[in-house]
């Protein structure tokens, strides 16, 4: 029912297409036109007047054949993390690479080969089936900003899909947490190092002072918290007059959340003080949690198709986020499926030929 060497071939054309995040534009024509000359309706949004980035999200729509059946709806990312211009892929022993001096960009370009894949499959052999949208989303991997901006009423749909997980095909995501960063200008009060360093209050000793009364890592099951960096520039002779701390805190519990960040903003706050110091910090929300169980819809739905491709459905819960997170955080039930993808991210990044073939597969038996 695939054509194998056909979606090699879109996928193949798809990661020589440049696309890093904040450079859309080029992919994103791509897209527009191939859907057109599949007779889709196509759209796209103004997303990137907010984002800054070259180009907004694509909504394409493939009219359904039955009006009685459900409208559902596949989102994917065109966007791709740097270095990812210049892409040469190579094959071997049926998996495809990159030559190692760039990523591959199977994040997402897998995801929309697929979503290609099963337009064709449904032209060749028709199935009944509702309105289907496909959301092409820009800047996933600049922090989900494209969805973050996604206006929900070009999605009028009873739930959906995003292709876009680490995991064979058959994983399907229930469950990831909502992040906050947390962003922190810690103030001392600089003075000579070696004549009157007393005079003088570090931002670089309150700043670790501080850090050492966090918890950090995996606090529980559902919640974790990280250091990303703190800085303080300035020469040996001087006391370090300021600090600028990022970190996050993860959690699929919005309430663990909120504890998790205000420990954090305590130890900063309290450790300043005492020293003779302050901490003023800036939290940024950056997206929403969401989970399912295995009797929701839009969870039994995908576990019948990948029981129907001859496979065991796999129930996981992420410790990242994806455009699921968004979309499923303005009322639309959204789960994540694994692509199969392999090393995203890294000059290593791989994908077997085996997933780029079972993922429409997967997808045309969702709608079926």
């Amino acid at each position: 029912m695939i054509n194998r060497d056909r979606i090699i071939q879109q996928f193949l054309e798809l990661v020589q297409i440049s696309s890093e995040t904040k450079k859309e534009r080029k992919i994103a024509n791509y897209l527009i036109k191939l859907f057109k000359e599949n007779n889709l309706e196509v759209m796209e949004d103004k997303s990137h007047q907010k984002t800054g980035h070259e180009a907004g999200n694509i909504i394409a729509k493939l009219k359904g054949s039955n009006v009685e059946k459900p409208a559902i709806y596949f989102t994917a990312h065109m966007d791709t993390v740097e270095p990812g211009n210049g892409v040469k892929p190579e094959i071997y022993d049926d998996v495809i690479y990159s030559d190692g001096s760039t990523i591959l960009g199977a994040d997402d370009k897998a995801g929309i080969s697929a979503i290609i894949e099963l337009i064709h499959l449904i032209k060749e052999k028709p199935v009944d089936h509702g309105d289907i949208y496909f959301a092409i989303m820009s800047g996933e991997e600049s922090g989900l900003v494209g969805s973050k901006h996604f206006n929900i009423a070009h999605l009028p749909v009873q739930y959906g899909y995003a292709l876009d997980s680490d995991g064979d095909v058959g994983t399907i995501i229930t469950g990831a947490p909502a992040q906050v960063k947390v962003y922190a200008t810690i103030k001392g009060k600089a003075a000579h190092a070696g004549v009157n360093p007393e005079k003088g209050v570090s931002a670089i000793s309150m700043t670790a002072k501080a850090i050492t009364k966090m918890p950090l890592g995996r606090i529980d099951e559902e919640t974790t918290a990280n250091i990303g960096s703190f800085e303080g520039k300035g020469p040996t002779n001087v006391v370090c007059e300021q600090v600028l701390l990022i970190a996050e805190a993860r959690s699929l519990s919005i309430k663990k959340l909120d504890e998790q960040v205000e420990k954090m903003c305590v130890a900063l706050k309290q450790t300043s003080e005492h020293m003779g110091g302050e901490a003023e910090i800036d939290l940024k929300y950056m997206y929403p949690n969401y989970q399912f169980n295995e009797s929701d819809q839009v969870v039994q739905i995908a576990m019948k198709a990948v029981k129907a491709i001859g496979k065991q459905p796999y129930l996981k819960i992420s410790g990242g986020g994806s455009d699921a997170n968004h979309l499923s955080g303005k009322g639309i039930p959204t789960v994540n499926l694994g692509v199969g993808y392999e090393n995203i991210h890294t000059k290593n990044e791989r994908i077997h030929i085996s997933h780029l073939t079972e993922l429409p597969a997967l997808l045309y038996e969702i709608i079926k």
